[in-house]
């Protein structure tokens, strides 16, 4: 069924969603302790490829629209869709989101996170940890009666307050049988605008919070996405569906590592 052309799915759908999302942490809860100084983005590229294909599970992102890889793996001043290689070799201190998307069943279920290749400071620990709060702020906002407006205007009042800015060119979106449909969800905006939530409606909150300004560019592989001031970008996303008093995450991590930076 569909409400104003979004799809709007079944309480028997929400179990399907519960296991595309949880082999989506999954992925993501494998990499925790190996995401270290010293491996490409291929390698992780590769870690992934093997855990889902593993669980009788595709990648979505595999030649989606030309894609050429598993997952997308952003590092440093990249927001999204860095394309992994064996030419990119993580150093100490570097951030890299790894974005998951696979297919279970026919089902999608889609996260990503933030890592830290060794130690990072104070500042950028502070800045990841802002981002994944950030995330959690826009899920609670996320509940039947509430607009999609209502999501991004938190997310943005947030980081405006905390002297970041938020990425206006990529959003999240709905999710379920198709990797992409409507609504589009926005991480910035005012509070009323866009659709309304209602119970059935699956969808993605996945806000991309930079350091510096929120401008962006796309390099010419035609996919990675970078900050144009070249400061750091960082990312956390779930996959959720509005219930009839609130929301379900889809995609929490199993192994406590749904922020898995170390303390400083």
């Amino acid at each position: 069924m569909r409400h104003n052309n979004i799809p709007i799915y079944s309480k028997k759908d929400f179990e399907n969603m519960r296991q595309a999302g949880s082999l989506a942490a999954h992925v993501l809860d494998s990499l925790y302790e190996k995401i270290l100084p010293g491996i490409s983005t291929l390698e992780i590229n590769d870690i992934c490829h093997e855990i889902i294909i593993k669980n009788n599970a595709s990648p979505a992102p595999l030649n989606y629209k030309g894609f050429p890889k598993s997952v997308c793996t952003s590092v440093n001043h990249v927001v999204c869709h860095g394309i992994p290689s064996e030419k990119k070799i993580l150093e100490e201190g570097d951030i890299v989101n790894v974005d998951v998307t696979v297919i279970l069943k026919g089902w999608y279920g889609d996260s990503s996170r933030m890592f830290v290749a060794g130690k990072t400071n104070k500042k950028i620990h502070n800045f990841l940890k802002f981002t994944y709060d950030a995330l959690l702020a826009g899920i609670n906002e996320a509940v039947p009666g509430n607009h999609i407006g209502d999501i991004g205007s938190k997310i943005q009042k947030l980081a405006e307050n905390n002297n970041y800015s938020v990425v206006r060119d990529f959003c999240g979106h709905g999710i379920g049988r198709e990797f992409h449909t409507p609504p589009s969800v926005l991480h910035f905006g005012e509070r009323g605008e866009g659709p309304k939530l209602e119970p059935g409606m699956f969808i993605t909150i996945e806000p991309m919070i930079n350091l510096g300004g929120w401008q962006t560019k796309i390099l010419n592989d035609g996919w990675t996405a970078v900050t144009r001031d070249k400061s750091l970008s960082a990312q956390f996303e779930h996959t959720i569906g509005i219930t009839e008093n609130g929301n379900e995450i889809f995609t929490l991590s199993k192994n406590d590592t749904a922020f898995p930076i170390k303390d400083i």
